[in-house]
C-alpha cells in the first residue's frame, strides 16, 4: 500500500510564494507518474500539475503555466510543487497523487491517479 503525505500549504498573500512536498512511502514511486491537485469549494478536483515517472516529462494547466513547476525527487520518494505569484483563485485544498505501478506517463485526468494523499491548504489572501 502506498501513502502519500503533503506538506507545506498555509496562509500567503497574493503575489508570494509556496513550495509543497509529497512524501511517499509504502513502496518506491519511479515507476509511476505523479501529480498535485487541487480542489475549491464548489469546485470539481482538478489536476494542475504532473510529471512522468522519470520526471523529464511535465504537464500544467492552463491557469498555472510560467507560475507553478513540478518536480521529483526519485531517491528521496519525494514530489514537490513550487508555487509563485499565486493568486486568490490558486486558493484550494491540494493534493498529492500517484499513478499505479507501471504507470510512467502522466495523465491529465484524476480518475488516472488510484493513490491519494490527504492534503494541504492553500489559501492566498488578496
Amino acid at each position: 500500500q502506498v501513502q502519500l503525505v503533503e506538506s507545506g500549504g498555509g496562509l500567503v498573500q497574493a503575489g508570494g510564494s509556496l513550495t509543497l512536498s509529497c512524501a511517499a512511502s509504502g513502496r518506491t514511486l519511479s515507476s509511476s507518474a505523479m501529480g498535485w491537485s487541487r480542489q475549491a469549494p464548489g469546485k470539481e478536483r482538478e489536476i494542475v500539475a504532473a510529471i512522468s515517472g522519470s520526471g523529464g516529462i511535465t504537464y500544467y494547466t492552463d491557469s498555472v503555466k510560467g507560475r507553478f513547476t513540478i518536480s521529483r525527487d526519485n531517491a528521496k520518494n519525494m514530489v514537490f510543487l513550487q508555487m509563485k505569484s499565486l493568486r486568490p483563485e490558486d486558493t484550494a485544498e491540494y493534493y498529492c497523487a500517484a499513478r499505479s505501478r507501471g504507470s510512467v506517463l502522466l495523465s491529465r485526468e484524476t480518475d488516472d491517479y488510484i493513490y491519494w494523499g490527504r492534503g494541504t491548504q492553500v489559501t492566498v489572501s488578496s
